[in-house]
């Protein structure tokens, strides 16, 4: 099942909706049970048990649809408590910067203020002239847990989407008393999308396709089989020291390639168009405005 956020282009009150993506069209949340929410924060705190349900459902029984290109996508999540990210989490990725492997899960965060959707622009900070690109397998937690066993890890998993980690290297590395938060966590940081997949549909996210380009240029090219720490073992540890909720989002690390460690570095400029791609999950574009 993919799950998106929507508004209808022809809606001036700019209503959002919840609905299911089948190829190109959408099936709306209140078209298949009335009353339901229209946000997938709510619906994963209020009716995660009619989630469960609409997966087993049929989707051609339910006509009242609408198009991709009638609608402008929103993030597929919002208002998440926690927007977590991993570092240095690819084999390669730590390759390229001649580290070692992490024998644990490095984590920093975002504020859920740099959530925006698949195609939407991103402006350039007026504060950094370090821009970079990351693409990033992301996961959402459906359900709340504190100090989840590895075992059932994967049993607090919704699904996972396509984020682009954009990060402001000169405020990450070289500025803040090296704190990585400010360079992290500037508005429009995390655009994701364009759906949640919900696992069900991906029995292993760590074989996966991941790439990153710019301007129709390929930058990164991976596969998730290079992350280091794993899916079911981030949920567990990160819940041995923080209550996990549903809707927070947890970025899993970007591969190799990113700017700032090219020879001269390749930082975006406005004009330029970001292109994040996973296998089975889908595309997000943004430009830098």
């Amino acid at each position: 099942m993919r799950l998106v956020q929507y508004i209808l282009k022809n809606d001036p009150q700019g209503m959002r909706h919840l609905g299911v993506r089948v190829g190109e069209e959408i099936v709306n949340m209140q078209s298949i049970r009335k009353g339901v929410p229209n946000t997938l924060l709510e619906m994963l705190t209020t009716h995660k048990n009619f989630l469960d349900e609409v997966e087993t459902m049929p989707m051609d029984q339910f006509k009242e649809r609408v198009t991709i290109n009638q609608v402008n996508l929103l993030p597929p999540i919002s208002g998440s408590d926690k927007v977590v990210c991993v570092g240095m989490n690819y084999v390669d990725h730590c390759e390229e910067q001649n580290c070692p492997v992490p024998e644990e899960p490095i984590f920093f965060s975002k504020f859920s203020t740099t959530l925006v959707g698949p195609f939407d622009p991103i402006p350039y900070p007026k504060m950094t002239k370090e821009l970079d690109f990351e693409v990033e397998l992301a996961f959402v937690i459906g359900k709340k847990g504190k100090d989840i066993p590895i075992s059932s890890a994967m049993d607090y998993v919704l699904g996972y989407t396509t984020a682009h980690d954009v990060s402001a290297r000169d405020w990450q590395l070289k500025k803040n008393g090296g704190q990585w938060l400010i360079g992290k966590t500037m508005d429009a940081f995390s655009p994701i999308g364009p759906h949640i997949v919900t696992k069900s549909e991906i029995p292993d996210p760590h074989n996966l396709a991941i790439k990153c380009h710019v301007n129709g240029v390929t930058e990164q090219n991976s596969n998730t089989g290079q992350i280091i720490h794993r899916v079911d073992k981030l949920v567990s540890f990160l819940s041995q020291f923080c209550t996990l909720l549903p809707g927070d989002i947890i970025l899993t690390g970007t591969p190799p390639g990113v700017g700032v460690f090219r020879k001269p570095p390749l930082f975006l400029k406005k004009g330029d168009v970001v292109e994040c791609e996973i296998e089975k999950i889908g595309l997000i574009r943004n430009e830098i405005v």
